[in-house]
């Protein structure tokens, strides 16, 4: 690369950095105080970029009425996430941290049909900043005025937020509030606008740096679940909590990224390598690597990445008779479903869907629930399994029942090497690596055309001969369904069940009474892994193809909603939260034009209503009854 290639791209990296550094910061300050992993910042960056369309097309003229517009969207924003704040999440602060996770994904729903609604599904390009819309020149190549001036914003913004973390009150208690917000409680402090102020700061930020994007990207609907992966990224890298990691992370990923665009294809012995392709992952794979080498982050506290006791649970006990007597009718009810379903053909359809969600569902809630390993990447194992069998059917010419049962063995070799970094880690930091390596996985499937088919995918995998009919192929379905669900109930009422749990609870315990918690962890991990896979199998047969949608970031979430919305202290959790998330997402879907807000606030109100999860809920409600 020429210097003057080098120079362009490095400031190129100068200004992307700015916009991570905004996004992150205001998450890494919503995390330290209020402890909740906010999926909906994404939200809060794209509405940011749309607000700020509709104020520059109408008062952005000059100057003066750009940079208004951008603060006036930040500061709408910043209102915005306030009454969420006020209106939801200051309800659910005693909740489990997964379960205020839920209802922030709930939110990221409404918000993104609120945009749709509003703004419309088009791209909107706004106009160049007046005053810098030219560019200068920088070793006799152009570069952007504007992207100069961003370049100045990061630093600019760290340097504020010092002085208000530094000289001012309400910086102190936000210090204070992360180091130990209990004890800031004690001491007077008024927590709940303490709260409610953070997270309106971190909602500003998040927005003025979506708004400051405005004359270099469209506004799109999709930015926020990317927008939410990066600040993610940059949080865990820098160390949570930790402003300067976090524009330390900014820099270096921001700079990665453009040095690999700069690169783009170069040949490496007799290899040739497209860097090009590796911004789609880059930040993914420094994440892994930064973990794995030190897992608090570039500059954050050894201590918050320590394995700490998690909260001890009621212990899981076998059914009793009335539970399995409703187990065995609903069984026979879904064995008897296709006398019925033959009339109603989409009924098997969606019997199959509902039954791989199922599948996929409790193998995640057995390393999150009893094994208290939350997991962001989960379908992983789910694209392993799936492109495992549809590889060996098209590549190797397998039969599909062979494919079908390598596809545990692919997902399984997958957590084997995957688990052994994971399971040292725990919390948010082990729930990131497996989201870093998950998006490896989906990189992999995107972009390796020759083998996986690139983003059209592996088509034509239609199961065999005797499983051409509906109705034999949801009998095969059910069959492996509950099999692999009874298997892992099995092992979790077994003594490797007993150690996992011991291992969660209180890993130090469970250390000096022999049980070796890092194995035990690591086989439960595979063994989740493994089940996983097989729901990734009969999914690509089901559906006659697989491709990289079906195993991105978005079904990893949608496994968290399944487990958490069924409830993830009792074993019928995930069984309950898979069939009711798959039901409602395919009926409202179906019923209603802006159905993700449908099911978002639908999510809210189950989450209000039941906050131990559906079965959870019924289950405690039961047991008083009978007390």
């Amino acid at each position: 690369m020429s210097p003057d290639a080098f120079a362009v791209q490095f400031l190129n990296g100068l200004a992307s950095a700015s916009t991570l550094f905004l996004i992150a910061v205001g998450l890494s300050l919503i995390f330290g105080v209020t402890r909740i992993v906010n999926f909906a910042h994404g939200s809060f960056y794209m509405l940011g970029i749309f607000v700020a369309y509709s104020l520059v097309t109408r008062i952005g003229d000059s100057p003066f009425g750009f940079w208004v517009s951008m603060l006036l969207a930040a500061l709408v924003v910043a209102i915005v996430g306030l009454l969420v704040e006020l209106v939801l999440l200051r309800r659910i602060y005693q909740a489990p941290e997964l379960f205020q996770l839920l209802a922030t994904f709930a939110v990221v729903l409404i918000v993104r049909d609120a945009t749709l609604a509003i703004w419309g599904p088009e791209d909107l390009l706004g106009p160049r900043a007046p005053g810098l819309k030219g560019s200068v020149d920088i070793l006799g190549r152009q570069f952007p005025t504007y992207d100069l001036v961003l370049i100045c914003i990061g630093p600019a913004v760290l340097a504020a937020l010092w002085f208000v973390l530094t000289r001012t009150r309400f910086g102190v208690l936000i210090r204070a509030a992360t180091q130990d917000r209990d004890m800031v409680g004690a001491l007077g402090v008024n927590q709940a606008w303490l709260f409610s102020g953070v997270f309106a700061l971190g909602a500003f930020l998040a927005a003025l740096g979506g708004a400051l994007q405005l004359p270099r990207e469209p506004a799109n609907l999709g930015i926020d679940l990317v927008a939410i992966g990066e600040a993610f990224v940059v949080v865990v890298v820098g160390g949570m909590g930790s402003i300067p990691g976090a524009f330390l992370a900014a820099f270096i990923i921001a700079e990665i990224k453009a040095m690999c665009f700069a690169i783009g294809q170069t040949t490496l012995f007799g290899v040739s390598f497209s860097f090009s392709k590796l911004t789609l992952v880059v930040e993914f794979l420094v994440m892994a690597a930064v973990l794995i080498w030190r897992p608090w982050g570039l500059m954050g506290r050894p201590g918050a990445a320590t394995r700490n006791a998690a909260e001890i649970e009621v212990p899981l006990k076998p059914a009793d008779a009335r539970t399995r007597k409703l187990g065995w009718v609903v069984l026979i009810a879904l064995v008897l479903l296709p006398l019925v379903g033959t009339a109603f053909p989409y009924t098997i359809v969606l019997s199959i869907d509902i039954l791989v969600a199922v599948l996929f569902a409790t193998s995640l809630h057995f390393i999150m629930g009893p094994g208290g390993m939350h997991s962001f990447g989960h379908a992983a194992y789910f694209g392993l399994g799936a492109y495992g069998a549809g590889l060996l059917v098209k590549q190797l010419g397998w039969p599909m029942e062979g494919a079908l049962a390598a596809a545990p063995v692919a997902a399984a070799v997958g957590a084997l090497i995957f688990g052994w970094f994971c399971v040292r880690l725990s919390g948010v930091y082990l729930a990131m690596l497996t989201l870093a390596f998950a998006q490896i996985v989906w990189s992999i499937a995107f972009q390796w055309d020759e083998l996986t088919g690139g983003s059209n995918g592996i088509v034509g995998l239609w199961p065999a001969e005797w499983l051409s009919e509906k109705w034999a192929y949801y009998y095969l379905t059910l069959t492996l369904t509950v099999a692999g669900v009874l298997l892992l109930w099995r092992v979790l009422l077994a003594p490797f069940g007993y150690a996992l749990r011991a291992g969660r609870d209180s890993p130090l315990r469970a250390d000096a009474i022999g049980i070796d918690v890092f194995h035990t962890q690591w086989m439960g991990f595979v063994l989740a892994g493994a089940v996983c896979g097989v729901a990734g199998g009969l999914f690509a047969f089901s559906k006659g193809s697989i491709a990289p949608e079906a195993i991105s970031v978005g079904r990893s979430i949608d496994g968290l909603v399944m487990v958490l919305l069924g409830g993830i202290q009792t074993l019928s959790g995930p069984v309950v939260g898979a069939a009711l998330f798959t039901w409602l997402q395919d009926l409202i879907a179906r019923e209603f034009q802006y159905w993700r807000a449908a099911l978002g606030f639908t999510i809210l109100v189950l989450v209000l209503a039941f906050p131990l999860g559906v079965a959870g809920s019924i289950k405690r409600l039961f047991v008083k009854e009978v007390a």
